[in-house]
């Protein structure tokens, strides 16, 4: 088997963290944590890892403990061998592969419980009766190509109105539709970043934009959150020291913290890009989900912009369903027709139907299916929140006034996250460890809960995270051993 790539002994000591922190025996521990990192997708499939020799010295443990964690993974088909080539990666005969960091398993009730993805089941029956509309609508199109690198007018236009109705007057050349949130990031890493860029990225930050950065080529320059919001100073130290291209932030409802950036951080976040000569890239794609009635959202953070140097991101699938894939960005005028004009040798559009659909749901659903949608959730995140709190009253969060998670804090000298995760697979929950949100394996104490799923479902996705945190550390019952299974 031909190895995809190889990773170095410290690059893999970064990326395990914190992982002697569990209450099991050292090998079981540290090949929990690389299994945690293959399911994760931290570490590919068909990755070379280092030499016994070499990760013994620089994890400075024992080149026995080394062995015996590969001999494991070797028995569980996580790591295969060969005398004179080395050890690589590998998943066991018949597991799907992991996916950009996305949970390849099903949610049914008696299976997996998947707590990987945060995004919600359809808004029915707006999206079956919208997409019926929009076959209604196809035959206005098909005696066409097909191709519109910049989207359909009419989506453009609704898009552009929904920003204008937020307090941010845009008109349609601002608007460039695209596939999903995460193909407009990566249409603008691909216009407006090299290899070796610097971007400045909030810690904890959304997982699939950090690994397009990486993939990209780029370098993300983390600056921590803090429990109450973006520290301005460290983002002023960091945009004039490092002197970053882009800068990525998630101001509305943050994921995975959940946090929502004040108006006066806007202004002045906005302030100091513009000093420093840094784009910012401005991810908006949960910021229809308030959960608190009565609270009043800030304007868009574009607004805050004179010059037309911020870029927006939005999206229709945590407000109506990720299955559409529609997404779309903001910026101005000569940028969209730039990214569209390259859009070719890319993905060269996005689908006429989907956006036929999303155009309906944003002109005549929006109201009611975000009334449905914000319900739905505040329920969920409450029957998840009195879940934790009962079963794990160690571990902290902060409650969220929106978005589709919880960024729990586990308890102290517990199992890091990445042993949590590991362990919750073998209970039939699927959970993102905290450094799949970070950079070099960092936030090890951290696991994102979404409330996405129906409240009797998180109440037993709860009972069996407590049940992986028991099992865990006793090696006469490893995780993939659980009686809950």
């Amino acid at each position: 088997m031909s190895t995809r790539s190889s990773i170095g002994a410290a690059q893999l000591d970064r990326a395990l963290g914190d992982w002697q922190q569990g209450r099991d025996v050292a090998y079981r521990s540290l090949a929990g944590s690389l299994r945690s990192l293959v399911l994760d997708g931290r570490v590919p499939v068909a990755s070379r890892l280092p030499a016994e020799r070499e990760l013994s010295s620089v994890l400075g443990v024992s080149r026995t403990t080394i062995a015996a964690a590969y001999e494991l993974l070797r028995d569980e088909g996580f790591l295969q061998s060969r005398r004179g080539a080395g050890s690589w990666t590998a998943l066991p005969a018949g597991r799907p592969m992991p996916v950009a960091g996305l949970s390849p398993y099903p949610t049914d009730r008696g299976g997996v419980i998947d707590l990987g993805v945060a995004a919600m089941a359809a808004a029915e029956p707006w999206i079956s009766t919208a997409m019926a509309a929009a076959v209604d609508e196809l035959p206005c199109y098909t005696g066409t190509h097909g191709d519109f690198p910049a989207g359909l007018q009419v989506l453009r236009q609704a898009v552009a109105d929904r920003y204008t109705r937020r307090g941010l007057p845009t008109v349609p050349e601002q608007i460039m539709v695209t596939n999903g949130a995460t193909g407009a990031f990566s249409l603008l890493l691909r216009a407006l970043v090299g290899p070796g860029d610097r971007i400045a990225v909030e810690s904890p930050s959304y997982a699939n934009a950090l690994q397009a950065i990486c993939l990209h080529g780029a370098r993300p320059v983390p600056v921590p959150l803090e429990r109450d919001g973006w520290p301005l100073d460290a983002w002023a130290r960091t945009l004039r020291e490092a002197g970053p291209t882009l800068a990525y932030v998630i101001p509305d409802f943050h994921n995975p913290t959940g946090l929502l950036m004040p108006d006066h951080q806007r202004r002045e976040l906005v302030a100091l890009a513009r000093s420093a000569g840094t784009r910012l890239v401005v991810d908006e794609t949960l910021a229809e989900l308030l959960l608190e009635p009565g609270t009043v959202l800030p304007a868009p953070l574009a607004a805050y912009d004179r010059n037309g140097s911020v870029i927006t991101i939005g999206s229709a699938g945590k407000t109506f369903w990720g299955g559409l894939r529609i997404g779309w960005i903001r910026a101005a005028p000569e940028l969209i027709r730039r990214i569209a004009a390259d859009r070719a040798s890319l993905d060269v559009s996005s689908p006429v139907l989907e956006q036929l659909a999303v155009c309906r749901l944003l002109t005549e659903c929006l109201p009611e299916v975000l009334e449905y949608q914000r319900a739905r959730l505040r329920a969920q995140r409450d029957a998840l929140v009195d879940a934790v709190r009962a079963e794990l009253p160690d571990w902290t969060f902060r409650l969220p006034q929106g978005g589709l998670s919880l960024w729990v804090r586990t308890e102290e000298g517990g199992l890091g996250g990445s042993a949590l995760a590991s362990a919750a697979q073998g209970c039939g929950v699927w959970i993102g460890s905290g450094p799949r949100f970070g950079v070099d394996g960092m936030l090890e104490r951290f696991v994102r809960l979404p409330f996405t799923q129906p409240a009797e479902v998180a109440r037993e996705a709860v009972r069996r995270l407590v049940a992986a945190r028991a099992t865990a550390g006793s090696p006469e019952a490893p995780a993939s051993q659980c009686a809950l299974l």
